[in-house]
């Protein structure tokens, strides 16, 4: 059987996928973009170490969510992909400042766009066996961010809330694809080319810097 979008999945909806670091994001969206026909995955982490690579050591800032350009600068990307790009959006991205938050999303619906927006939330325990899986200890800059971030997604502004702490990665991407009202096509992968994928995509996104 052929699966298709209809007009309606074919929008250029966004569907912003947050959570804590270990929450899942990352593994999600790329499913959620293998199996979405048309769909696109816009980064806007890149964003932040294209501004911490180009910045003078002077005025660099711990966390490049903090640079106002940060937020005007993905704010910028994310409207004209909406206006120029006809097809599924996915943003994979911790955010928790409703401020921030605000400043992206809250723009972005202000001018019309459909923003779908979840959480993956997981426990602290979960949270933290996922990040030593990806060698990240207690001691990690992503660790050390748990709190706070399970904190403050919890906050009215982030739902839908997705407890992934009994879910697989397949349960996560069907439960986000019902939430945002998108047909997926059907994963015929082995478990063997599930498994490579996924580990090239967790291999991809280690940063050496």
């Amino acid at each position: 059987m052929t699966y298709s979008l209809s007009e309606s999945s074919r929008s250029a909806k966004l569907i912003w996928i947050n959570g804590a670091f270990g929450a899942g994001k990352t593994q999600a969206s790329h499913e959620l973009c293998r199996r979405l026909p048309g769909s696109f995955l816009y980064d806007p982490e890149n964003m932040g170490y294209f501004l911490r690579k180009h910045m003078p050591s002077s005025v660099t800032r711990g966390d490049f969510q903090d640079y106002p350009a940060w937020r005007e600068c993905n704010y910028a990307i994310l409207k004209m992909l909406h206006e120029e790009y006809n097809g599924p959006i996915i943003v994979p991205m911790t955010i928790v400042d409703t401020r921030y938050f605000e400043e992206i999303v809250g723009r972005l619906r202000a001018d019309g766009i459909e923003v779908v927006h979840v959480a993956l939330c997981a426990s602290r325990d979960v949270l933290l066996a996922r990040l030593n899986k990806r060698r990240e200890g207690a001691n990690s800059w992503a660790a050390e961010q748990i709190d706070r971030c399970v904190q403050g997604l919890q906050q009215e502004s982030f739902r839908h809330h997705i407890d992934t702490d009994p879910m697989s990665i397949e349960d996560v991407v069907e439960e986000i694809a019902e939430i945002a009202g998108v047909e997926l096509q059907p994963d015929r992968r082995s478990k063997l080319q599930k498994w490579k994928d996924r580990w090239l995509t967790q291999l991809r996104h280690i940063r050496w810097f």
